[in-house]
């Protein structure tokens, strides 16, 4: 095996984000529902005998040493190979969307380079991998839709209704640090149960993070409201900028300029799901 072409990596909607508590060490503790959705980036891999990593930009071109590349590298030297690649990718989700298109590019780097390098690892190995390059990566290396605590790192796998969805992303985006900052973020939230989601999958919770990124970010409440005046009840996903709505019907995707607009359905499961053990 020479080459992987056409490999996705899948966005992902928080249907809620609570945010429960805070560490000593300044973590904030959160409770939420990560749901995979078909808005992906796609990833081509050559394998490289001359152990050097390079990556091509075929889409929005990324920074110089994004998550691809990390993961390329930490699994290089963690396994010991003396294989390179080349990957090539066609980033089409939007950065600072709240979406986790870095973590989930650097997933399907993992996944696709454990085959490509015919490491064999079991996904009890890469997960402390994912884990150090991002708090969302363990996430896309499970497969399942999750319900999610901690400090992101504690999975559970759930069910969620198929559906379809209206993304809306603004023009800006959001630095997450800012909004974990913000000296009037919301940290004391209660506990919620699996059981009350389940109930409500699509009703349930809020963002706790809305609050402050809409001060931070205008188009966030231009969004919402332009949602809303189309009958849907929006909200921002994980620390944003992208909205998000349930909804039967299409809509221009040119209705708000500058905005990325896109109909998604979800996933029962990642794409690359059961590619490792």
């Amino acid at each position: 095996m020479k080459s992987l072409y056409d490999i996705p990596a899948p966005a992902k909607l928080n249907l809620f984000l609570h945010i429960v508590g805070r560490r000593q060490d300044g973590y904030h503790l959160l409770e939420s529902v990560f749901m995979l959705i078909n808005w992906c980036d796609t990833l081509n891999f050559d394998v490289r005998t001359d152990g050097r990593i390079s990556r091509e930009d075929l889409g929005d071109p990324l920074p110089e040493n994004d998550l691809v590349l990390r993961a390329a590298r930490a699994l290089q030297q963690f396994s010991g190979t003396r294989l390179g690649v080349h990957i090539a990718i066609d980033k089409r989700i939007p950065s600072q969307a709240g979406m986790g298109g870095g973590s989930s590019d650097a997933a399907s780097t993992l996944l696709a380079l454990n085959r490509l390098w015919n490491l064999k690892l079991g996904l009890d190995t890469l997960l402390p991998l994912g884990l150090k390059l991002g708090a969302d990566v363990p996430f896309f290396l499970g497969g399942h839709n999750a319900w999610v605590s901690g400090i992101g790192e504690e999975m559970t796998p759930v069910v969620v209704p198929e559906a379809q969805f209206m993304v809306v992303k603004p023009p800006q985006g959001v630095a997450t640090e800012r909004i974990f900052s913000h000296p009037e973020l919301k940290k004391d939230t209660n506990h919620a149960t699996i059981s009350g989601f389940a109930a409500n999958a699509y009703g349930f919770g809020r963002n706790d993070l809305q609050a402050v990124a809409q001060q931070i970010c205008p188009g966030i409440s231009q969004a919402l409201v332009w949602l809303s005046s189309l009958g849907l009840d929006g909200r921002m996903t994980g620390s944003g900028s992208a909205v998000f709505a349930r909804t039967l019907c299409e809509v221009d995707a040119q209705a708000m300029p500058g905005y990325q607009i896109k109909q998604c359905g979800n996933l029962p499961v990642h794409p690359l799901f059961g590619w490792v053990g």
